[in-house]
């Protein structure tokens, strides 16, 4: 495990690091995840093995500090994580990133585009959500205000979750679980799908085939963004079906679309 402070008050991001040659690859997690978690299996498939790959924890979440003094907007998650990548030696990193952790990736190519030469964004937030109330996942996080989110909205929270997501939702500090939320369901100015319309370094979007077809497909692909479904799946690609997202990520890092 390797860690750096990434923070003035010294809180540390920490990843497990697999050797492999370079140009490095970072697996980023969704809200309430932790990358060794849910991407290890995929990384060491045969078809992405290989290449010096980092999974790592946003500040906050799975094997990092959890600071209360940190605001957890995308753009501090991205900053942090641009610190850790400059401490660990990255540079021009393939970017694997699921849901909120595609958020933050997107956040950070437009802010630190030294860092990334590509971007697989899993099933990722690209536009702002409202809050909604008794719901799960981010929405349902971002309906409580703080106060009550820490008063006792995480243990509902927890029991919508399930046990599969728990597993590692629990694992992350409850403020930074909630600013989190908020600010992902809050979104970004420009919105983050408006930042990665612009952004000129290679884009995949994998999305589960079940959903249909993602909204605003057609201006994403006019940009270069290959829209990618992946067929028996739900929102965790990467676990549901390892064999289909490794197919779909190795190829899309060939750059090329494998349907």
């Amino acid at each position: 495990m390797r860690d750096t402070a990434v923070t003035p008050e010294g809180d540390k991001m920490r990843w497990v690091e697999l050797p492999g040659q370079e140009p490095p690859r970072v697996y980023v997690h969704g809200l309430g995840a932790t990358s060794p978690a849910y991407f290890t299996e995929v990384a060491v498939h045969p078809l992405l093995a290989g290449r010096r790959s980092l999974l790592i924890d946003l500040l906050g979440h799975g094997i990092s500090d959890r600071p209360t003094g940190f605001d957890y907007t995308l753009e501090s998650h991205a900053d942090a994580l641009a610190a850790a990548l400059t401490h660990a030696g990255v540079t021009g990193a393939e970017l694997i990133a699921h849901s909120m952790g595609g958020s933050v990736a997107i956040v950070l190519a437009t802010r630190h585009p030294q860092l990334v030469s590509r971007l697989v964004l899993v099933d990722a937030n690209l536009d702002p959500i409202p809050p909604r109330p008794a719901s799960a996942g981010s929405s349902g996080i971002a309906a409580y205000s703080e106060q009550e989110f820490l008063a006792g909205g995480w243990e509902e929270t927890r029991d919508r979750a399930g046990s599969h997501w728990w597993s590692t939702m629990r694992l992350a500090g409850r403020e930074a679980l909630h600013r989190s939320a908020v600010h992902l369901t809050r979104g970004t100015v420009p919105t983050m799908r408006e930042l990665l319309l612009d952004l000129k370094i290679p884009r995949t979007y994998l999305l589960p085939e079940a959903d249909g077809a993602l909204p605003g497909a057609d201006a994403l692909t006019e940009a270069g963004v290959a829209v990618v479904p992946v067929p028996d799946c739900g929102h965790n690609i990467m676990l549901d079906n390892p064999e289909g997202f490794v197919r779909a990520t190795a190829a899309a890092l060939k750059g090329r679309d494998e349907r």
